[in-house]
């Protein structure tokens, strides 16, 4: 199953308190709630570029199944992850942020793109279509 395409983000959970935990500052965590993201997935074999854009945001990515790559997060940080493919249609990133494991999770089942981002003991869910 291929990850290429564009995902339009549909509904978030518990993503206040998450982007607080990430280091956010409340003024963008306040303008980033209502934001709807655009997400571009480019998958050729084991490599990925992902282009995420929120407002005027863009966040760029690339990395290859197995292999450990630096990837920005929503904060402009940095961090060391490792993606490993779980099936056909599940990507699991482990990234060290601020001394903890970040998890994240990437489903894709048929349209919907779920990503389940966990930090310590809280998580955020975000829900994407395919357009």
């Amino acid at each position: 199953m291929s990850f290429t395409g564009k995902y339009q983000l549909q509904s978030q959970e518990n993503f206040e308190p998450f982007m607080k935990a990430l280091g956010l500052p409340d003024d963008l965590v306040q303008k980033g709630k209502d934001l709807k993201s655009t997400s571009e997935i480019e998958q050729d074999g084991k490599k990925f570029k992902i282009t995420v854009t929120t407002g005027s945001k863009v966040l760029k990515n690339e990395f290859t199944i197995g292999q450990e790559s630096e990837m920005e997060l929503l904060n402009g940080e940095k961090a060391k992850a490792l993606v490993q493919m779980e099936g056909n249609n599940k990507l699991v990133a482990k990234l060290k942020v601020h001394g903890a494991e970040l998890t994240s999770v990437t489903e894709l089942s048929g349209d919907t793109l779920t990503n389940v981002m966990t930090l310590g003991d809280i998580s955020c869910k975000r829900i994407s279509k395919r357009v």
